[in-house]
């Protein structure tokens, strides 16, 4: 899966990416750069989501 790397200011595959969800239960990707090793951040749900239940939501 791509994300938008801030420091590479491109979009990069990520590498070790997981699926996740946010404090507010929203389906989310999080990886890691492959290039400057900086913390890569996706909205949006993915294959790797089905079957996973989100957490109870918190917040507003």
């Amino acid at each position: 899966m791509e994300a938008y790397c801030m420091k590479c200011k491109t979009k990069r595959e990520m590498k070790d990416a997981k699926a996740e969800f946010t404090a507010k239960g929203a389906p989310a990707t999080r990886g890691i750069c492959p290039v400057c090793g900086t913390t890569l951040f996706r909205m949006g749900s993915t294959p790797a989501h089905a079957g996973m239940t989100p957490p109870a939501k918190t917040g507003g």
